[in-house]
């Protein structure tokens, strides 16, 4: 193992609570930021963000090493978010985002913020694991190789889920243009 996570990790699976306070205190920020990108509610995600702090607590012991601490993290923050989404059911947040989406595609597209705002709610429209994987590459920076430690699948289908992606934001950018 390498890096101040994997070494504070090691510690932390052998009791040292001193590690494992450092751990959550450098990681709640990230698990937060991702769950936020991944359900779009404030609220939701701090839910979230607590609950990974929580399974971070009961699950560092099964932490092994044979990733970067971060890939555990993000597998624990997205299967979180996955369990949430089933808990909560996101047919009203679907609704508003797609209400939202219609107002900002119609409003001028030289302002960048806008163009960030269509960008996640045409990430909604997505399947899941698209969004996911459009998450990790495009928002959290992680490389391809990363991405699919984390969602648990071979790199060539990252890079196939991006092409996906690429696609189906050119058609639906395509479509309001016909739309406007």
């Amino acid at each position: 193992m390498s890096g101040l996570d994997e070494a504070l990790a090691a510690s932390a699976r052998n009791g040292d609570r001193p590690a494992l306070r450092r751990l959550l205190e450098r990681h709640h920020d990230t698990a937060f930021r991702f769950s936020y990108r991944l359900l779009g509610s404030r609220a939701d995600a701090q839910d979230v963000a607590q609950e990974v702090c929580i399974r971070l607590v009961e699950r560092i012991a099964s932490f092994r090493g044979d990733s970067r601490f971060s890939t555990w993290l993000y597998q624990l923050v997205l299967n979180a978010c996955r369990d949430h989404r089933r808990r909560q059911g996101r047919v009203r947040e679907v609704q508003a985002g797609y209400a939202t989406f219609q107002a900002d595609a119609a409003a001028d597209w030289a302002d960048s913020e806008r163009k960030v705002r269509w960008l996640y709610l045409a990430l909604d429209r997505l399947k899941p694991e698209l969004k996911e994987t459009a998450l990790l590459i495009l928002a959290e920076e992680v490389t391809q190789e990363d991405a699919a430690s984390i969602l648990g699948i071979s790199a060539g289908t990252v890079a196939w889920r991006m092409s996906e992606v690429k696609k189906r934001l050119r058609a639906m950018a395509e479509h309001e243009d016909e739309r406007a």
